[in-house]
């Protein structure tokens, strides 16, 4: 029998696995039918010989293979090259002997049975003596094919639940309930655990790709010998092992020992079933949650569905008031036991206090008694022996104090351990409950973004519904849009708990506005939408993600450039740290000079600048979503005037572009002092942007326009192809993003960490992530098929971006190969081809203008 154990690679998206399989060629059908053991009854699949290839490249590795039928390509794993030749020997002899017996004899009755027997033989003969020019037969590995081989164990795996099929849990539960049952009829028990025929009713041994069809009765002629085999090999004692026992005891001993294995295997197969199910039942709940809505007949029971929702936030919301009042119980059951522990410090202070006063008395009288005994006649004379009787005295109850003192000690050491240990618990207690808050709240802003995207889509088809229901939808638009103002009390109310976890104040960190203020409702309703995913996201990501990442942030002294810290600066800095970065970063391209800045502010106090004027207009329009500068009376709006004076005077070949007052802007958030975002400025200006990037022509950034369209057509050619169907110039949307690097384009949170990177790496950033976030964004986009719908979407599309993690993940791996020296030279063509459009140009417009002349007034 060709039958053995191999591994199968297993494809599951990004992650690839190796996963140990017992395959088994069924003669029959020309099938490799493969299980997750041998002792298994029914099949995971199979694989088509009658017109497959087989593959063995070097480069795969040792042992390698490749079996390509016309629906899939298999990937499998011998243990050694000698199993693999054997393997795809015998695969190849096995597929012609099929072929051969297929084509010239029918498969109807028993005659036809006998002719391919005896041509098994022919064939098999006729095929080895051909193929000995070509490869020699391979010698049979014994220890890796056939019988023999399935009474060995299975290869182990890093995980115990690294080779079960989870895509099968219906056969795994019945070749699990079978080995079980066979377990006990090979011991001599004719009951089964559990009936096994009600399982052989409905069998499903369905492929990953295809059906596995036949081959189980093949396989059924040897299972039982496999397992009676591999039952011996195992150690349980047969007749010859248990005549060789000494006596009765031994016998005894040896067969408890094979008892409790036997239990252990047991338990271990019931949690398998038991995991299984509880899998089947959460894949059937899960399929009937989601067909109730799709089932859905009338807008009445969508409706009703609505309210459904709206009810379980209603229970989530009590939930978490009902944990917020158990931790509020909890802080004050702490700041009691923080007080009794401190009192116990100074109360242990004191009296150690004490005991070292009373010990430095001891060591005086000591002394003073040493002296006055070295003299018995001076003692005699001076000291009568009474006061010697009293100081003794004196001596022995000072003595019965440190005793006294010492046991005290030894009780509040004991009783501040045992306080330690409760404030400990409670501070566990805690933080399980904060992190129960923070999935609840993180479930909670799921729920609510759901609600408001089903408004949005009502809100979309009000012109078709009855008038009542219209009504009914503003109202509850309306009641959404004014959560904030009840979310905003209840804050108020748990401050301390709202900055343990994430908090979603209207403002973040640097002052930005979570939800920004529009006047047109629906694009209220989409910052409401992606507001309440970057709070779900950040409280799912603060444990797992943001937790380590922190921590290895905290970790880092010195910073130098590496492979290392390229990776935790892509991923985004902390904003503890961020400062400290961007400062870093500055030093190390752009050397402050001490003074400089000084000087420019006093020549822009003296002297006025011709940009003063476009400055002064433009300072009113910076940054209008964050409080820092949406007031004119706000005090970064004079520190932003001064540093673009200041770089207007420093730069007199630019002056001052619009656009530059936004960097600035962020810079000043950021860095907070003004002579340190004006050196950040100048270092985006003059070493991380080409030259000429904010000129009066602004020849490069149209020059980074095409280039970028160029990278658009080769990533996702798709979407290109679509612009140009419908004549889409991507450059309206685009510029702005390359002149102030994403600015008042994305989230706060996003464009930090966009900006983290662009200062670290440059201009090949922005690049990457405008690429992404059409990536982001690609499927929305082709669905649209008009072009007016299509500039109406570009407008806000970058609002839409709620997980940053994702949108990282794009720009830095999806989009590899990024090479600079590409950047480079396709910048250096296209240069070339505008600068010889603008000279065309001017050439036209001269020739024009002498054409108007000679032709008069």
């Amino acid at each position: 029998q060709l039958c053995g154990y191999l591994n199968k690679l297993g494809i599951k998206g990004p992650i690839k696995t190796w996963k140990s399989r017992w395959f088994f060629y069924d003669e029959n059908k020309c099938r490799l039918l493969y299980y997750r053991t041998a002792q298994d009854i029914n099949p995971l699949g199979s694989i088509d010989l009658s017109s497959a290839s087989f593959d063995c490249k070097m480069e795969n590795g040792e042992g390698v293979f490749e079996i390509r039928t016309p629906s899939r390509a298999f990937t499998l794993k011998a243990i050694s090259k000698q199993a693999m030749m054997y393997w795809l020997q015998q695969l190849q002899m096995r597929r012609w002997e099929f072929c051969n017996t297929q084509s010239r004899f029918p498969s109807n009755g028993v005659l036809s049975c006998s002719f391919a027997f005896v041509s098994h033989f022919v064939f098999t003969f006729l095929d080895v003596v051909d193929n000995e020019d070509f490869l020699p037969l391979v010698k049979t590995p014994t220890e890796a094919v056939g019988l023999k081989a399935a009474s060995l164990p299975a290869p182990q795996t890093s995980t115990a639940l690294q080779n079960i099929s989870l895509k099968h849990p219906w056969t795994e539960i019945q070749n699990t309930v079978y080995n079980i049952c066979g377990s006990k009829q090979l011991w001599g028990s004719n009951g089964n655990i559990f009936s096994f025929d009600e399982f052989q009713e409905h069998p499903e041994n369905v492929d990953e790709e295809q059906e596995a069809e036949g081959g189980g009765d093949c396989y059924l002629a040897v299972l039982n010998w496999i397992r009676k085999a591999r039952w011996m090999n195992s150690g349980f004692p047969g007749s010859e092992e248990l005549s060789r026992e000494k006596n009765a005891v031994d016998k005894v001993s040896v067969l408890q020992q094979q008892n409790l294995r036997l239990t252990e295997e047991v338990k271990s197969q019931k949690e398998l079933v038991k995991l299984l199910h509880k899998a089947l039942e959460a894949a059937q709940l899960e399929k009937r949650v989601s067909s109730m809505y799709l089932t859905a007949a009338e807008d009445k029971d969508r409706l009703e569905l609505v309210r459904h929702k709206v009810r379980q936030i209603a229970d989530l919301t009590s939930r978490l008031e009902a944990l917020e009042q158990e931790k509020k119980e909890l802080e004050q059951i702490l700041a009691l036991k923080d007080s009794l522990i401190q009192e116990l410090k100074e109360h242990v202070q004191l009296l150690m206090e004490k005991n070292h006063a009373k010990q430095e008395v001891i060591m005086t009288l000591t002394e003073q008694m040493a002296r006055e005994l070295s003299d018995p006649l001076q003692e005699a004379n001076a000291i009568p022996v009474e006061t010697l009787y009293k100081q003794q005295e004196e001596i022995e109850h000072l003595k019965d104090d440190i005793d006294a003192y010492k046991t005290q000690n030894q009780f509040l050491n004991s009783e501040i351990h045992q306080v330690t240990r409760l404030w400990t618990s409670v501070a566990e207690n805690e933080k399980a409950l904060l992190m129960k808050c923070a999935c609840l709240q993180a479930r909670n802003c799921q729920m609510e973004s759901k609600y408001l995207t089903v408004l949005r889509k009502l809100q979309e088809a009000v012109p078709g519904l009855p008038s009542s229901y219209a009504e009914l939808v503003k109202n509850l638009i309306q009641e959404a849009l004014q959560w904030d103002v009840k979310e905003e009390a209840e804050e108020a109310l748990s401050f301390e708990l709202n900055t343990a976890l994430c908090p979603c104040s209207e403002y973040d960190e640097y002052g930005f506005m979570t939800v920004p203020d529009y006047e047109i409702e629906d694009w209220k309703l989409l910052a409401k939408i992606q507001a309440l995913e970057i709070k779900s996201n950040k409280l799912r990501r603060q444990e797992v993600v943001e937790k380590p990442l922190r921590d290895r942030w905290n970790s880092i002294g010195e910073l130098n450039p590496s492979a290392e810290l390229k990776s935790l600066i892509r991923s985004g800095i902390p904003v503890e740290h961020r400062q400290r970065v961007w400062r870093w970063m500055v030093s190390q391209h752009c050397s402050p000079v001490p003074g400089h800045y000084q000087r420019l502010l006093e020549q822009s106090r003296s002297t006025e600048h011709p940009a003063c004027r476009q400055i002064e207009l433009d300072l009113p329009r910076t940054l209008t979503n964050n409080k820092h500068f949406s007031s004119p009376t706000s005090q970064l709006i004079p520190r932003l005037r001064r540093v673009l004076l200041a770089f207007s005077w420093h730069n007199p070949a630019i002056g001052y572009c619009q656009g530059l007052n936004r960097l600035a802007a962020v810079a000043l958030l950021v860095l907070e002092d003004e002579e340190s975002a004006f050196w950040c400025l100048v270092y985006i200006v003059e070493n991380l942007m080409p030259a000429d990037y904010y000129s009066n022509t602004l020849i490069t950034s149209q020059v980074d326009q095409r280039v970028f369209k160029d990278f658009l057509s080769e990533k996702l050619p798709r979407l290109m192809a679509h612009f140009e169907q419908y004549r889409i110039d991507v450059s309206l949307i685009t510029f702005n993003w390359f002149l102030v690097a994403f600015v008042d384009s994305l989230v706060s949170d996003i464009l930090l960490r966009v900006w983290d990177a662009f200062l670290y790496e440059g201009t090949k950033v922005i690049f990457r992530y405008a690429l992404a976030i059409f990536k982001y964004n690609e499927e929305e986009i082709l669905r649209i098929h008009d072009s007016v719908e299509i500039y109406q979407y570009l407008r806000f599309f970058t609002r839409m971006i709620t997980d940053g993690r994702k949108l990282m993940n794009i720009a830095f791996n999806d989009l590899n190969p990024f090479p600079m020296k590409l950047l480079r030279n396709r910048r250096s063509m296209h240069r070339e081809e505008l600068e010889a459009e603008l000279c065309e140009l001017e050439q036209i417009k001269a020739a024009y203008v002498k054409e108007r002349a000679e032709q008069g007034p």
